[in-house]
């Protein structure tokens, strides 16, 4: 299929039309009667009004999904209804594949076809969980008594989903439904900046048929939607996608009264090269790992450790490859990398960059806005690379979330595994060897959830996406990430039914 310029702006509505926010059934404007311009970070052209929503409209959704979990009885929906509700969604989604991908680029600014995988993953989502949902959770177990002992898994109650801007379906997509497979309700925020695919989503959420209230969009910003929905009495739990600072304050509050927490965090991910590595594959990855996505990927490859005794061949190469990265908006098919999301984030990326300068750090490429022609319209930057670093840089100790690479060197494997661990973050690492037990060593002695051997970014919707120290608790996808929505219980039956004995009078 051929994606044109027309086709792109054809999955646009009219700008001054008013784009809604979805509680219980209904599509509802902010009783706030203010909006939200939503910009194309390509151009930094308006694309859509959304209404912004206010702390009522939370109030409104919580009893909508309490009310719909408790009195209208979705908990003990069939997980056979539920599954079919899933696979419906999934079947609707797959015919809308390309209007979803195109309106994820123009909100988000990636490039096109890694916007459509990201619906794929999404649409795969839905069928997963919608499979999981009737399989079996619980257990049996033998005890020393006339009794029959059981585990049953029983859904949380009303979720609260915050997800950001760098996913806005997919990261949505899973946590949704997953929550729904489990039984749950939930009330779900996009990031305020990029909501428009997950208003499609609940269109079709409504066009198939879920009940009243089991699933509600709230629209607005973090500091008020996001607040509220966190310390709502209401809400069972919260899943939260997104920055580290923002994550601890959510388990400051959520600790106020013991509420389940799901977090998944920043990152600040090495990727390890040795010298017997694959030399093309190593060079290819390395820039895939931090240039995929701008760098705006919470695990994003984003510290380069290399043996020193390949440095000399292997940078020069690097920086000769990333400045051939072709820059442009994420409709255009040539284009590699697309524009960061705001101007807002663009400084702040640029400001990391001074920051590496100051500190001394020697930059060898990029590190500047892209001012030429058309780009000069949108929120471009050049890809960029840091060598002669130190450990205790900022550039190397926090998350950018931008193309901004950083590279650290090593002799020995107790080396690169102390430069490795040494930071507050544990999302995400690679390790490049053609010694299959060195790197199993070496992914061993990682403090990472996600980790790669001779790879970098590949993910898959049947593994859970966790992180370790600072880079989150609790998992998404995978069976962990359903287990995530769901309670035990333990159930004792007894099989003599007769008084105890206990008491003798």
């Amino acid at each position: 299929m051929t994606i044109t310029m027309e086709k792109f702006e054809a999955v646009l509505r009219e700008k001054t039309t008013v784009q809604r926010m979805y509680l219980n059934g209904n599509w509802i404007t902010s009783v706030s009667n203010k909006t939200r311009e939503i910009i194309n970070p390509a151009n930094n052209e308006i694309i859509a009004l959304v209404t912004e929503g206010i702390a009522e409209e939370v109030d409104i959704a919580v009893k909508a999904a309490k009310d719909a979990f408790y009195k209208n009885g979705w908990k003990t929906v069939y997980a056979r209804t539920r599954a079919d509700l899933l696979l419906k969604v999934a079947s609707k989604l797959e015919e809308r594949k390309e209007e979803f991908a195109m309106l994820e680029t123009l909100n988000n600014g990636k490039v096109y076809e890694d916007s459509l995988a990201d619906v794929e993953d999404a649409i795969n989502q839905f069928k997963y969980y919608a499979g999981l949902a009737t399989k079996p959770h619980g257990q049996t177990y033998e005890v020393p008594d006339e009794i029959q002992a059981m585990v049953v898994r029983e859904p949380i109650g009303v979720v609260a989903q915050i997800v950001p801007w760098n996913y806005p379906l997919v990261m949505a997509a899973q946590k949704m439904s997953a929550a729904l497979a489990a039984g749950c309700t939930l009330v779900i925020k996009p990031a305020s900046q990029t909501p428009l695919t997950l208003i499609r989503l609940f269109e079709i959420l409504d066009e198939v048929g879920f009940p009243s209230g089991v699933a509600n969009l709230v629209l607005g910003s973090g500091s008020v939607i996001g607040d509220v929905l966190v310390n709502h009495p209401d809400v069972d739990k919260i899943s939260f996608t997104g920055g580290t600072s923002t994550g601890k304050q959510i388990m400051k509050d959520a600790a106020d009264k013991i509420k389940k927490v799901s977090l998944e965090l920043g990152g600040k991910s090495p990727n390890i090269v040795f010298a017997d590595a694959d030399f093309d594959t190593a060079v290819d990855y390395a820039l895939l790992a931090i240039f995929a996505g701008q760098g705006q990927v919470c695990s994003a490859g984003s510290r380069l450790l290399l043996e020193k005794s390949i440095y000399d061949k292997f940078v020069p190469e690097l920086v000769a490859r990333a400045k051939k990265i072709k820059i442009g908006p994420g409709w255009d098919k040539d284009t590699e990398m697309g524009p960061l999301i705001s101007e807002d984030h663009l400084e702040s990326v640029l400001n990391y960059v001074k920051i590496g300068v100051e500190e001394g750090a020697e930059l060898l490429c990029g590190g500047n806005r892209i001012t030429d022609g058309e780009l000069a319209k949108g929120n471009f930057i050049e890809p960029t690379i840091f060598t002669n670093t130190k450990p205790n840089m900022r550039i190397v100790q926090e998350e950018i979330f931008g193309p901004v690479l950083v590279i650290q060197v090593f002799e020995t494997e107790q080396e690169a595994l102390e430069l490795a661990n040494g930071t507050d973050f544990g999302l995400a690492a690679a390790v490049f060897t053609n010694d299959g037990a060195k790197a199993q060593r070496v992914i061993r002695g990682l403090q990472a959830g996600i980790n790669w051997i001779n790879a970098y970014h590949p993910t898959f919707n049947e593994a859970p996406w966790s992180g370790y120290k600072q880079s989150g608790i609790g998992a998404d996808l995978g069976t962990y990430g359903f287990e995530e929505y769901l309670l035990t219980k333990q159930i004792n039956i007894s099989l003599h039914v007769q008084p105890s004995g206990w008491y003798k009078g």
